[in-house]
């Protein structure tokens, strides 16, 4: 209670009535694959050309087999994607190239031969004292995107020389005091820059500075593909983790896909588990390449998927142009699915089925599924991408892979994910407030506001509101033990719309009857 020891007026402020529910975000999508170059911990990127500016192009092993995670994450923004993580997975035994010259270390943001590609220039910075002196240096740093005999080479020194660097970075006027803004480790570290950290000797002034230029060198890409173990990227130390258990820590609590194109089969069964244990995630999961007998698919027998309600699986693959040749290339489905799932999501609500929705840059299909051949697949779990005369390629299926009638839409299993993620992060206001009456309807009031909400845009089924849902709280959904022990239990039944998966028209003729 406020005291009050002098005459006089108070204002008060006080809370009541229910709390605002706000809903989380669905359409937030994490991808893992390998890059071509970049920082291993995942990165929020909003769109493809900044996928191209931190993770670089698209790429093919030293063998000349095509990456695919480029390709999907072009997928996804084609087809409605607004936000992505990108979680790379460098795989075990490369090397990251870097150069050390005076003070200076430049060391590349993450393993890799792409790196080598990387030249660097310290030189004076451009702010002078009334003497001429300059007060900081100014750190440039140039990559080209594809080998060349003479790459890399300084193209400040060389402005006639081909090919030029396709990125630049410039870093002016950056100081060694730590108490000035331009501390180069705020200017150049911790992201900034998308393609190398800087480290400076302690001690190091401009009094001794000497400009310096060259390569980095050392980068050593992976012998062998990263597999199960380099997806789940497991370490004691938090901060070295990287992959699935970098993606389960807290900064990354926004995302509600994962999808992982053309991974081995162990590292799809770790993301299934990623997700499953997550709770608020849903896994997109594509088919091996060249299964031309679809009648041979059953994810749910298949030892690294199973059954699951938190996954679906989409075949076949489909082709589409190279964004830097043009030429066509065969790419996993996955990206552009969850890019569908975000478009659907922003435009209609996690409610509506992603399904019978155009592939935006598909322009042919791997194969080419019969109606009849659907029937199998569909109640296997498997969604099938089919081209239909005049109306284009659509995703035509909209399964999980669970076995339980329940939950074998995905519209029904992540709508039940977005009101739970929603009402979990939206009560922990509940937390240590006193367990009384006055609590248990104020709680009430919140969950029946923002259910009501969902039921009036058409997430839940049912002519009235008692019908969509119902919230319980209070002596018929707790005992005295549970009061007793801190808990607080509610009851909240919800009526979920499902898609009109099988549309039936029934016509019959209709005869005049006989006048007599």
């Amino acid at each position: 209670m406020p005291e009050y020891l002098a005459p006089g007026v108070y204002v008060e402020e006080i809370e009541r009535g229910p709390k605002p529910i706000e809903g989380v975000s669905t359409s937030t999508t994490a991808f893992l694959g390998e890059t071509e170059r970049g920082p291993v911990k995942p990165r929020l990127v909003t769109s493809y050309g900044e996928y191209l500016r931190i993770f670089g192009d698209v790429f093919t092993s030293a063998a000349g087999d095509p990456k695919y995670l480029p390709y999907a994450v072009k997928s996804f923004f084609d087809n409605g994607g607004r936000r992505a993580y990108i979680a790379r997975i460098a795989g075990a035994g490369g090397a990251t190239a870097k150069l050390v010259t005076g003070p200076f270390t430049i060391e590349a943001v993450g393993p890799g031969a792409a790196s080598n590609r990387i030249w660097v220039t310290i030189e004076p910075g451009s702010t002078t004292d009334k003497n001429g002196n300059a007060l900081g240096f100014r750190l440039r740093i140039f990559y080209w995107d594809r080998p060349a005999s003479n790459v890399p080479f300084d193209p400040v020194a060389d402005t006639t020389t081909l090919p030029r660097p396709s990125a630049t970075e410039l870093f002016d006027d950056l100081r060694f005091e730590a108490d000035s803004p331009n501390y180069w480790d705020k200017r150049v570290n911790h992201g900034n820059s998308a393609l190398v950290t800087l480290a400076v000797a302690t001690g190091t002034t401009m009094s001794a500075f000497a400009a310096a230029t060259g390569p980095l060198a050392g980068g050593v890409d992976p012998p062998a593909p990263p597999g199960s173990a380099d997806y789940l990227g497991y370490d004691a130390q938090i901060d070295k983790r990287t992959g699935l258990s970098a993606l389960a820590l807290d900064p990354y609590r926004d995302i509600a896909i994962v999808a992982a194109p053309d991974a081995p089969g162990a590292a799809v069964k770790e993301v299934i588990t990623h997700c499953q244990n997550n709770r608020y995630r849903f896994a997109v999961l594509d088919s091996a390449a060249n299964v031309a007998v679809s009648g041979n698919l059953d994810p749910r027998s298949d030892g690294n998927i199973g059954d699951t309600k938190y996954a679906a699986f989409y075949y076949p693959w489909i082709w589409v142009s190279d964004p830097r040749s043009g030429a066509r290339i065969k790419i996993p489905p996955s990206g552009a699915v969850c890019g569908i799932y975000a478009l659907s999501d922003n435009t209609r609500g996690v409610w509506k089925a992603p399904a019978n929705e155009t592939v935006a840059g598909a322009i042919d299909l791997e194969f080419d599924v019969t109606h009849g051949e659907q029937e199998i697949l569909n109640p296997r779990g498997v969604n099938v991408i089919r081209r239909f005369p005049g109306r284009g390629i659509r995703v035509w299926g909209a399964r999980t892979l669970s076995s339980d009638p329940l939950w074998k839409y995905i519209n029904v299993r992540r709508l039940f994910i977005f009101l739970e993620a929603s009402i979990y992060n939206s009560t922990q206001w509940v937390v240590f407030e006193p367990n009384d009456p006055k609590l248990w309807a104020r709680v009430k009031q919140t969950v029946t506001l923002f259910l009501r909400s969902q039921w009036r845009e058409g997430a839940l089924f049912g002519d009235k509101e008692e019908e969509a849902f119902t919230v319980a709280v209070g002596r018929e959904t707790m005992t005295e033990d549970d009061i007793l022990n801190g808990r607080l239990i509610v009851e909240i039944g919800i009526a979920p719309v499902r898609p009109a998966e099988f549309v039936v028209f029934r016509i019959y003729q209709k005869t005049s009857a006989a006048k007599e």
